[in-house]
């Protein structure tokens, strides 16, 4: 028998001035019109896509269920397993209120960042499934209404020769083609065969212009049928990535994404500054307070939380926000499941400065099949119009890909 998580000691949380929940903020007025629901358990299940998704359901004494995602990671579910004892007996219409309840009750076990924000936003996410369904609205509705039908998805590109850049060239035009996308991510801290230590992030010119071969291959290639962002997975040092972003000014860029580290915020500050080309970060900073500098001190050319990663959707909300007041777009990362995949599109339905969602599974054949809706066609995500999120598991295909010595939550 395992640890059971809900029970650990920690007197921080069973002792905090910020206590949120319904009992100590003297929350308690019926609310009728079916609204007077009960949180009585939480569960998760992890499927292995091509990440391990972490799955998560919300039961309530009404018998509804709201179902949500966390960005997939060790931990995660322990987590919540943690947390679910903090939920019980509270009403699921209150996202606010819970979400802050549980990052000050979570305060000593580093809800400030990390996966403890993590857990959090796959919780936040079936938060507004569940109280869609309660309310009998689909969840882009609670975060403000639409501003458009549809959202646009940018396709993370892969192909077996990724450091040749006629291969990616023809994978580029192949996804343009054949599978009906205007918008494309590739890798740039891919191998060169220049290198001579990986370690200490210096880019050899010899490297650089292998990098700018690819960018010049694959942008001629598609030309003005989709944009192309390069992604650098915060490799580069401050000088190697000003050199790399300068070098590929000449070329259509949609964004050059991460090319530093993401802990210095002047580095990043300065390579932003320091070129004309779009820089785009936010997956490695957490809730709006990590964004914060990168858009008052503009450190970016565009924002890029990950929505079940950084806080969930109301704060990813926020972030969008925070990002319009600096005239900045927001494009979502994403490495989800259809669950959190379709929640980042409500998201990016809700706020006027959204420009994508990422797709990161085009060569797992049974993405789709994980719910019994229809998500992408054509490059875009239709926003479901069903209560919550609209999508539905099919449980048969989360039992089927299940992480080895995982269990499958309750059915709704």
């Amino acid at each position: 028998m395992g640890v059971d998580y809900s029970q650990l000691h920690d007197p921080n949380a069973e002792y905090t001035m910020r206590d949120l929940s319904s009992e100590t903020m003297g929350v308690t007025r019926e609310r009728g019109g079916g609204r007077d629901v009960e949180i009585t358990d939480i569960q998760t299940t992890m499927v292995d896509g091509n990440f391990p998704w972490t799955l998560v359901r919300i039961y309530t004494d009404a018998g509804t269920v709201g179902t949500g995602e966390a960005y997939w990671g060790a931990g995660v579910p322990e987590l919540i397993e943690r947390m679910t004892p903090f939920l019980i007996g509270e009403n699921p219409l209150d996202i606010d209120r819970l979400t802050e309840h549980l990052v000050q009750k979570m305060s000593g076990e580093g809800s400030i960042g990390g996966v403890t924000v993590t857990a959090i936003s796959g919780i936040e996410v079936a938060l507004h499934d569940l109280a869609g369904k309660i309310l009998e609205v689909p969840a882009y509705q609670l975060l403000g209404g639409k501003y458009r039908d549809e959202m646009r998805v940018y396709c993370d590109c892969h192909t077996e020769e990724e450091a040749d850049a006629d291969a990616c060239a023809d994978e580029a035009e192949r996804v343009v083609e054949e599978l009906g996308y205007d918008a494309l991510k590739f890798d740039l801290d891919v191998p060169s065969g220049h290198e001579k230590d990986r370690a200490n992030r210096h880019l050899r010119e010899p490297e650089i212009e292998h990098k700018a071969k690819i960018v010049e291959k694959v942008t001629e290639r598609v030309g003005d049928r989709a944009d192309v962002a390069f992604d650098c997975h915060w490799t580069f040092s401050g000088g190697s990535a000003k050199r790399l972003a300068k070098r590929l000014e000449e070329y259509d860029i949609w964004w050059l994404e991460d090319p530093v580290p993401p802990e210095n915020h002047d580095v990043q500050q300065e390579v932003t500054q320091s070129t004309s080309t779009p820089i785009t970060v936010g997956e490695n900073v957490y809730r709006k307070h990590g964004q914060r500098r990168l858009l008052e001190e503009q450190a970016v050319d565009m924002i890029a939380p990950d929505m079940p990663k950084v806080g969930g959707m109301r704060e990813t909300r926020k972030i969008a926000d925070l990002a319009d007041m600096y005239y900045v777009p927001v494009a979502m990362h994403n490495v989800a499941s259809p669950v959190a995949t379709v929640a980042s599109a409500h998201v990016g339905a809700a706020v006027p400065n959204s420009l994508a969602v990422e797709y990161h599974s085009y060569e797992l054949g049974w993405w789709e099949d994980l719910v019994e809706e229809d998500v992408i066609e054509d490059g875009y995500i239709e926003i479901p119009e069903k209560p919550g999120l609209g999508v539905t598991l099919d449980m048969d295909v989360v039992e089927e890909h299940m992480v080895e010595g995982e269990e499958l939550f309750d059915a709704a």
